[in-house]
């Protein structure tokens, strides 16, 4: 059946309205040097079963070829867009996806780490059947050294099934912004989120799914360099 009416003489000629549909996921992936390790989380990507999804690619000012990685991309899949900005941190370029999402819920894929193929459609499925829900976490397979710097005493290693990451959070896109988005901090910038989420009573879910592959191995992740001596 067509989309377009034809009216009579008699009958005044409207405007065609377009209808924007937004996409269900906007998956925020933010990177810096990372032309080697990013072709795995975008494919990881494409590989998902859910197809109903956009992608924003943040480059944070990347000097090696990283935005050549991310126009090829881009270039050949219609659902991947991309943003390049100086160099300000994750928490600012995550914020600066944020904004630029189309899709109902946001959600993260760090460029050093990779979805299972069923990722996006595990999430899907727990907010049709749970609609209320505004923030699900949870639900990570660790690749690698499972301990990481408390954030409230960097010398203290703490395990990750005691942490939430990041990675693995799916929001809202409004309830992001009403509250705030992420803090421009050098690290835990994603607990500081949640806790905020927690104190505004926001409708929290956790999965236990381990879909998100978290990838404990490169050496100058945030969670290895603050191991090693806190940001300035």
């Amino acid at each position: 059946m067509s989309d377009i009416t034809t009216s009579s003489a008699s009958s005044p000629v409207l405007p065609l309205v377009h209808k924007v549909v937004r996409p269900f996921f906007s998956v925020i992936i933010c990177t810096y040097n990372r032309a080697s390790l990013l072709p795995r989380a975008l494919d990881s990507l494409l590989d998902q079963s859910e197809r109903d999804w956009e992608a924003v690619i943040v480059d944070d000012g990347s000097t090696d070829s990283t935005w050549q990685v991310i126009q090829r991309y881009a270039e050949a899949h219609s659902q991947i867009r991309s943003v390049y900005h100086s160099n300000r941190g994750i928490p600012r370029s995550r914020n600066a996806g944020v904004l630029a999402a189309a899709g109902l819920f946001v959600t993260f894929l760090d460029s050093d780490d990779a979805y299972r193929w069923d990722h996006l459609s595990a999430r899907k499925q727990m907010f049709l059947e749970f609609p209320t829900v505004e923030f699900l976490h949870g639900g990570v397979e660790i690749i690698g050294e499972p301990y990481v710097p408390d954030k409230n005493e960097p010398s203290r290693q703490i395990h990750l099934k005691d942490c939430v990451i990041g990675g693995t959070f799916v929001i809202r896109k409004d309830t992001v912004l009403r509250l705030g988005g992420f803090d421009a901090v050098d690290y835990a910038d994603d607990a500081l989120l949640y806790e905020r989420a927690m104190r505004a009573g926001i409708s929290i879910a956790r999965t236990d799914h381990p879909s998100y592959k978290y990838y404990r191995d490169t050496p100058d992740s945030i969670c290895n360099t603050q191991s090693v001596s806190p940001r300035s």
